[in-house]
């Protein structure tokens, strides 16, 4: 039997009582008691990516009194460590209060935000709104709010907006809306 066969031989028979380690073993650290500690946690919710979602709200105008509106709303998020900044575009429609007839809203935001815990978000937003019907109305938008993850892809959210004047109006406007999203 030539050499390299012998050592050959030895290393296969050194390895053979080795233990194999699989995928689903803990890492784990040990401690001062007879049980060891895993290091390995459950990672949070991933609210980076896109998200889609319906909501209900309403509206109080100063001009145009309380509506009440259903609406879909579509949009982005990049979370950098605990800190998040997304985009979202929206869209209800309103009925009811002083206005007349029904009339469509349309909201373009930015949002900026912390993850708190793993599955709580409370964020500021800010953007521009416009009234897409009668009458012709358009709106500075700040406000914010809190979003929580249920599973992991749906969360439930509740957002605050108020709504600034623009071209001379004067119907400021606060916004309530309580909605889910989808994030994919």
């Amino acid at each position: 039997m030539s050499l390299f066969n012998k050592m050959a031989l030895a290393a296969l028979a050194t390895t053979i009582p080795m233990g194999t380690a699989f995928a689903a073993d803990l890492i784990t650290v040990p401690t001062s008691t007879p049980v060891e500690m895993p290091i390995y946690e459950e990672p949070g919710f991933d609210w980076s990516g896109f998200y889609a979602g319906v909501y209900g709200g309403a509206q109080n105008g100063s001009d145009s009194g309380t509506q009440y509106g259903l609406g879909v709303q579509a949009g982005v998020n990049a979370q950098f460590d605990f800190y998040l900044l997304g985009a979202e575009v929206a869209v209800h429609g309103l009925t009811g209060g002083d206005a007349v007839g029904e009339t469509t809203y349309g909201q373009i935001l930015g949002r900026a935000g912390l993850v708190v815990s793993d599955d709580v978000l409370v964020y500021a937003a800010g953007g521009y709104g416009i009234d897409l019907g009668p009458p012709d109305e358009q709106d500075l938008l700040l406000g914010g709010g809190v979003e929580l993850a249920v599973t992991d892809s749906i969360t439930v959210e509740a957002q605050y907006l108020h709504g600034f004047p623009l071209n001379d109006g004067t119907n400021s406007k606060n916004q309530f809306t309580v909605g889910a999203n989808f994030h994919f």
